[in-house]
């Protein structure tokens, strides 16, 4: 059961953007990946959110960048669609997307799928929620996000066995591909780049729940 976040400090953490306006974070790729979830070192509020490139569900690029947003955006990454907590998250999500879409903020999803598998390998009772309600879900296979954002950290072979055992297709996914997972993340940007607000947390069965989320969004919103 994912556990209940309050974002009880959400005004002081908005103040100390306004201080901190002026720190600028550039592009992190060349940033050593953490050996854990614990040893991560992600981008906070206050600071400028990165340049990024994912792909959608085609395999196009989507390119991210902060200095030409129309609009404010949250960033919503989890690990793939075969994470049971990832799959509780999106749904319980359905309910405050549309509403956070009609206050004029774009709600993107970032996964370490690769871009095909992106709402396949999601649970069917997880699309079938998310059905009608366009979510927009992107593939970091590549990890450019994760990296940029500070969430990127190493796993081992373990879980490499742990899918062939359970017969999942992790082909040409983050872990497939460089061993690499995200800490599953939310970050409010507002329209100039600025990262307003972060929720990071390394233990993967807590998330920001979705009244709190909507929270956020009204606090951004245009």
């Amino acid at each position: 059961m994912i556990k209940n976040f309050v974002v009880s400090t959400f005004s002081s953490v908005l103040l100390l953007s306004l201080v901190c306006s002026l720190s600028v974070q550039p592009i992190r790729a060349d940033i050593p990946i953490a050996e854990s979830a614990e040893m991560t070192k992600p981008l906070r509020a206050g600071q400028r959110a990165p340049n990024f490139v994912v792909r959608d569900v085609n395999n196009d690029e989507f390119a991210f960048d902060p200095n030409a947003l129309e609009s404010p955006a949250l960033i919503i990454t989890f690990r793939g669609g075969w994470c049971p907590y990832c799959n509780m998250h999106l749904s319980e999500l359905r309910t405050v997307v549309p509403e956070i879409a009609a206050l004029g903020v774009d709600v993107l999803f970032l996964s370490g799928d690769r871009p095909e598998q992106l709402y396949a390998s999601l649970e069917q009772d997880t699309q079938d929620d998310i059905a009608d309600l366009d979510y927009r879900i992107y593939s970091d296979a590549e990890s450019q996000a994760a990296i940029a954002f500070g969430t990127a950290f190493r796993v081992d072979d373990g879980i490499r066995q742990w899918f062939d055992e359970k017969g999942r297709d992790y082909k040409d996914s983050s872990i497939d591909r460089d061993n690499i997972l995200a800490v599953p993340a939310v970050y409010a940007i507002d329209s100039k780049g600025m990262i307003r607000f972060d929720f990071v947390e390394a233990d993967y069965k807590v998330r920001l729940p979705a009244d709190d989320l909507l929270g956020v969004a009204r606090e951004i919103a245009p």
